[in-house]
């Protein structure tokens, strides 16, 4: 407490006006002398004991503010009192828990990129390894046919590598918030077309059949292109999962509460362990069969949550699965 210079210079000064008025005091009458010092001592002493209170009590302020400081599992709590300092050790709980919950988050952020970036290794070193042995194996090759299958191959990789970075990087976009969506009106039919536009000539050579509805005039606010992207992700998902010989049925319908696009394939549907998970990032499901790198699905619930829009996925009760996405009107 009295390293405080201005507790300090109140004693100097509380003891010169002490001293003086004592003096005159006895200058008057002796027993003037005495009450003023008797006066004095009790102020004294009463201002004392209540200074020294509130700076034990600022003390333990500032030892909460330490504990906070070095992430000691710590909450400091005040009474429930009236005055000042009852004020601020309540703004001080206030921010303690604040502080609190932001060091949580950035210690659940910090281990979410540490294994993000964990299984952002892992997605390359696959196709990179792959890509390593077709190369191995080209120098040992002589047979032209080979070759040519192992180089088509090795491109094939390339593309998935490709196809991986640039999704990996679309994430990250979008988790550091920088993407700004363009709000504009677009009609459903071309949305569709545009997302199945690369996807049309590996339909035909896996013999897909795509059945389309999607009624002219039927319109949508968004951004054209990432909502293509998200729809596109969802149709080559339904693509592997139903094969050669496959079918894909996208149907389009609008109520006074929401457009509807619904994509239905004829695969095999999800094990019921994964539907809860199907849009987890980097979730590839049980099924020792499971392909991809558990990325398409999770950036396009992204791109159409963060436009306003909704996306689930159920198995079809005959067959297949079926995902549908809405956006409220």
């Amino acid at each position: 407490m009295f390293r405080n210079r201005e507790i300090r210079q109140f004693l100097v000064l509380f003891l010169v006006i002490t001293a003086v008025a004592a003096i005159v005091g006895f200058i008057i009458h002796p027993a003037a002398g005495i009450l003023i010092l008797i006066v004095a001592t009790a102020f004294g002493s009463t201002f004392f004991m209540f200074t020294k209170a509130r700076y034990k009590r600022i003390a333990g302020m500032a030892e909460q503010i330490d504990l906070v400081l070095h992430n000691e599992e710590h909450l400091y709590v005040s009474e429930s009192e009236e005055g000042e300092l009852s004020i601020l050790e309540s703004e001080i709980t206030k921010m303690t828990l604040r502080i609190r919950e932001q060091n949580d988050a950035l210690k659940r952020d910090k281990k979410h990129l540490a294994d993000s970036l964990a299984d952002i290794a892992h997605q390359l070193r696959t196709p990179l390894t792959s890509a390593n042995l077709i190369l191995s194996l080209l120098k040992n090759t002589a047979e032209e046919n080979e070759r040519m299958g192992l180089l088509r191959e090795t491109e094939e990789l390339f593309v998935q590598m490709d196809w991986l970075i640039t999704s990996l990087l679309k994430l990250s976009r979008l988790d550091a918030g920088i993407v700004v969506f363009q709000k504009e009106r677009m009609e459903v039919n071309h949305l569709i077309r545009e997302a199945l536009c690369s996807l049309l000539i590996p339909m035909e050579l896996h013999n897909i059949t795509l059945q389309l509805d999607a009624p002219e005039g039927m319109e949508i606010w968004g951004d054209l292109a990432w909502l293509s992207q998200a729809i596109q992700n969802i149709l080559k998902n339904c693509m592997e999962s139903v094969g050669d010989d496959g079918r894909i049925e996208i149907i389009c319908t609008e109520n006074p509460l929401f457009t509807e696009i619904m994509i239905h394939d004829s695969g095999e549907g999800f094990e019921k362990e994964d539907l809860p998970h199907l849009f987890d990032r980097f979730y590839r499901g049980k099924s020792a069969g499971a392909a991809g790198y558990g990325i398409g699905l999770a950036l396009s619930r992204m791109i159409i949550i963060r436009q306003g829009g909704t996306v689930t996925a159920k198995n079809h009760p005959r067959n297949g699965a079926v995902f549908s996405i809405r956006f409220s009107k």
